[in-house]
């Protein structure tokens, strides 16, 4: 019996390269990618490099709500009709991004539903991160909450290794996202690094030792 024809299996970076053509733009460190307030009308796909998404109040005070990294989409505010920006997007080191304009992000997520599948996995691993965002600025305790963050930034799990985190991620950063003090966060560093859980050997290097941290139980 002859085997069945079998679909190519689906390239989402190629499909995106693809629908995206000649929209690649690279930002320098420090760059800003789309600012509070500014025209909504594509979407954007972080093809290299890591950002931050923040949110500034009226009085100027700004709020890290999350890094972005590599294969993550972001902007999609626009899909639902949201016409302006409701965050600033900064390059926190170099960045390759894809824009895709909405009316052509509208049509591929219609016509591909391997690419759609894709796309709701991403929005639904972006809701369940920022519930748990929420739990542990309630219940967890800023070493915790740290050290969490950490293993994030170093996308623990991905590899059994330990992952370099840039160093310019400061304490100061890391202290915004996690609700703390610059100091807690230079004293929890410190004590990590005495535990053997991180290194500055080349860079911050961030051990799955420190799941320990997370996993601890307070009482």
């Amino acid at each position: 019996m002859p085997k069945r024809q079998q679909r190519d299996k689906f390239d989402p970076k190629s499909f995106l390269a693809k629908i995206g053509a000649g929209k690649t733009i690279a930002y320098g460190e420090d760059e800003t990618i789309f600012s509070q307030g500014d025209e909504a009308n594509d979407v954007l796909y972080l093809q290299h490099g890591k950002a931050k998404l923040a949110v500034v109040s009226t009085a100027g005070k700004e709020g890290i709500l999350a890094i972005l990294t590599d294969g993550e989409f972001f902007g999609e505010g626009c899909l639902i009709g949201e016409p302006r920006r409701m965050a600033t997007v900064t390059a926190i080191s170099d960045c390759a991004v894809l824009r895709i304009d909405k009316a052509t992000m509208l049509r591929a997520l219609h016509d591909e539903p391997e690419f759609a599948s894709l796309f709701i996995t991403h929005l639904l691993h972006r809701t369940g991160r920022t519930e748990a965002n929420l739990i542990d600025q309630l219940f967890n305790s800023s070493e915790k909450r740290l050290a969490r963050t950490l293993l994030l930034l170093a996308n623990f799990g991905k590899e059994s290794k330990s992952e370099r985190v840039m160093a310019k991620i400061s304490q100061s950063m890391l202290a915004e996202m996690i609700g703390t003090t610059r100091s807690r966060v230079s004293f929890f560093m410190n004590k990590f690094r005495r535990l053997g859980f991180i290194d500055y050997n080349g860079g911050l290097h961030v051990h799955s030792s420190l799941l320990n941290v997370v996993l601890h139980d307070e009482r």
